[in-house]
């Protein structure tokens, strides 16, 4: 069974989390029935804490669905959804636009309150994001959300919140072995406001695997938007051949442990400071064996120096938390959907 993490006193957190974001259709079609019963399969096993977002197309519905079938496992699970204003709509976000959001959110998932909100903010040159996130704060003091968490909010933003009175208790970030940028600042922060770290793209959208071992450097266009974003990444860490050499390393391990690849990069993060999660955007339950292996591998001094001797090579990413990301004339901006909420 999947362990479980303490995010406050009295709520805890399956360490393997399931993300959504694949069943918003971006990457091929969605079954709806296989993913009700995927999600069913994923409790059996522990991974009760489901990720989803008020931007992901359809999976607060789908959610809501497996809900409404399955009130047994639904009791037994922890829903983690996002606000996500349209960057056209940030100058004009108000208490009559967020509860609108939340409130839609609830009507989806079919439930009075959520779990844990997470809030994201595009642009913070629209200086709004402290204005709605105490409006957050009020609708959890009212009872529609029991906690309040952020997303891709860097230290200084993050401080300010924090600063302004808004009781944050996670940040969900990009965190993977090629991309450490959690670790320049971010962690002493959540650790002196005892904040948890729900890290995705821990697998970089499935190129950490043995699929991607010892194969040419894949040619654009790539297949789906999640693959376009993880090679940016790769290309940030120092490019392909020293990815293949990171992979190289973590195969090695791998094979010392007998598991594969993604478990021992999923371990890699669950044993860092702060982390309390890792969010995996499983396609299917194949994977499912894969998860239980990372959350049942111990890494030893010998693995871990293996893997750490490979990071200090690396280039990059540079920056704070999803600073790349934030420059929409980059290639890390470009990429990005901003208006969601209005589809």
């Amino acid at each position: 069974m999947i362990p479980r993490q303490e995010l406050q006193p009295g709520y805890t957190v399956s360490r393997i989390i399931k993300g959504g974001w694949h069943l918003a259709g971006g990457h091929g079609p969605v079954d709806r029935q296989r993913a009700i019963r995927d999600m069913a399969d994923f409790v059996d096993v522990g991974i009760t804490t489901f990720d989803c977002a008020d931007v992901y197309t359809g999976v607060e519905q789908l959610i809501g669905e497996f809900l409404r079938t399955d009130a047994v496992r639904g009791a037994r699970t922890q829903l983690h959804t996002k606000f996500v204003p349209d960057l056209g709509d940030l100058a004009s976000v108000d208490r009559r636009y967020i509860e609108s959001i939340v409130d839609r959110s609830l009507k989806r998932l079919g439930r009075d309150e959520i779990d844990l909100l997470q809030f994201h903010w595009w642009d913070y040159a629209v200086p709004r994001y402290v204005e709605a996130a105490l409006e957050l704060e009020r609708l959890r003091k009212a009872g529609k959300i029991r906690y309040l968490g952020v997303t891709n909010f860097s230290v200084s933003r993050l401080r300010e919140l924090i600063g302004a009175g808004v009781s944050v208790i996670s940040n969900q970030v990009q965190y993977s072995v090629i991309d450490r940028r959690p670790e320049r600042g971010m962690i002493d922060l959540c650790r002196e406001h005892n904040i948890g770290l729900l890290c995705y793209g821990t697998l970089a959208g499935g190129f950490i695997s043995e699929r991607w071992l010892g194969v040419a450097e894949p040619a654009e266009p790539l297949p789906n938007r999640s693959l376009a974003k993880y090679k940016l990444i790769i290309d940030e860490f120092g490019g392909w051949e020293a990815f293949q050499m990171l992979l190289r390393a973590l195969g090695g391990v791998a094979r010392k442990h007998g598991v594969g690849i993604g478990a021992v990069a999923v371990r890699t993060m669950l044993d860092l400071p702060q982390v309390a999660a890792a969010i995996v955007g499983a396609t299917s339950t194949v994977h499912l064996v894969d998860h239980l292996a990372a959350v049942a591998l111990r890494l030893d001094g010998e693995d871990r120096a293996s893997i750490d001797g490979m990071l200090q090579t690396a280039r990059g990413p540079s920056g704070d938390v999803y600073e790349l990301e934030r420059d929409r004339d980059g290639p890390h901006g470009r990429i990005m959907k901003y208006e969601l909420n209005k589809e």
